[in-house]
């Protein structure tokens, strides 16, 4: 019996387009993306290889004014690159934010609005660095004086100021 190949048909013979074909073989290619699969014509005994490769549903982000634009991780990464400048933060790491960041937001589904791309980004990167933290939160907020500084200060000490123990709480 022929296999079933992508979108519901079967995989037809190059040589003679007979669509009795069977697999001989099958194994992942050395960067884990696809599947090869050696195949058997059954009229004509012809071999050939196949590729099996995900498709994947780009991911496209609905901006404030309405536009909407593929996701580039690219660029999440080169924003990520300006606000820990001088930090001790390396490139892998940035670059794994990006990643897990897409990663979330594909379970989201294939559309997402640009305010939880920034708001993945501003969660993880708190934990990464606090100061590249705020520098990402003053472009991705739209700080424009120092009290928006203070207040983002407020909040980040808050979420990270131990938290007060039993003896320290009866004195």
């Amino acid at each position: 019996m022929s296999e079933i190949g992508c979108y519901g048909r079967r995989v037809r013979c190059p040589a003679c387009t007979h669509d009795d074909t069977r697999v001989i073989d099958s194994r992942a290619t050395d960067d884990g993306a696809a599947i090869r699969r050696r195949r058997e014509c059954a009229n004509c005994r012809y071999r050939f290889t196949t590729y099996e490769r995900i498709d994947e549903v780009p991911l496209v982000v609905a901006k404030r004014s309405g536009d909407r634009e593929p996701f580039v991780r690219a660029k999440v990464v080169a924003g990520l690159q300006a606000a820990a400048k001088g930090r001790p933060v390396t490139v892998e790491q940035l670059e794994a934010l990006a990643v897990e960041v897409e990663d979330e937001l594909r379970l989201k589904g294939s559309e997402v609005a640009s305010a939880q791309v920034g708001l993945a980004v501003l969660e993880r990167l708190r934990r990464l660095d606090e100061v590249a933290y705020l520098r990402f939160a003053s472009v991705y907020k739209n700080f424009d004086a120092a009290a928006d500084f203070q207040r983002e200060l407020a909040l980040l000490g808050k979420d990270s100021a131990p938290k007060a123990g039993k003896a320290e709480a009866r004195t």
